[in-house]
């Protein structure tokens, strides 16, 4: 992953992170200390609590830090064909898994397109809208590692898995 786009998933992760933060906060303290809070600030948190999960999940792919079972192919380290047809299977899996997960939340887009929140008011397509972003960011990057025939990491043995 280019660095640069790395420290932009980075930095849009902080920053939804420290909005909630301090939306969560501020309404703690003017309940408690106040009796009155800020109505919008669940549902602001909700928006960038999917919005953060789903940049991460996009930007785990390409670091190879999403959960691996690399231990069910180790033994295949001695068959480099073994290991290739494997890699191939495990890449249009992830393509696949990816085309059920773009299908759902495109269905879901569309549902909340004509709906909108309660307090903010904005539309309620944009909760299942990351959901569709990553899943085809992540079958364009298999699919992409699967055209260059990149090899699985499998640096994972030391991780339990």
């Amino acid at each position: 992953m280019n660095e640069t786009l790395r420290k932009c998933t980075d930095a849009l992760m902080a920053a939804c992170l420290a909005v909630m933060a301090l939306a969560v906060f501020v309404n703690v303290v003017l309940r408690y200390g106040f009796g009155s809070g800020i109505a919008a600030s669940e549902e602001l948190s909700r928006l960038l609590f999917v919005w953060m999960v789903f940049i991460g999940a996009t930007a785990a792919y390409p670091r190879g830090e999403h959960m691996a079972f690399t231990s069910l192919l180790l033994p295949l380290r001695e068959k480099p064909r073994a290991l290739r047809a494997m890699t191939v299977l495990i890449r249009l899996a992830v393509i696949a898994s990816c085309a059920l997960l773009a299908w759902g939340a495109w269905q879901q887009v569309v549902v909340g397109m004509d709906s909108s929140s309660v307090v903010l008011g904005y539309p309620v397509a944009l909760l299942p809208l990351p959901a569709l972003l990553c899943a085809a960011a992540i079958a364009l990057m298999a699919l992409w590692q699967l055209i260059r025939g990149e090899a699985l990491d499998l640096g994972h043995e030391v991780d339990v898995e």
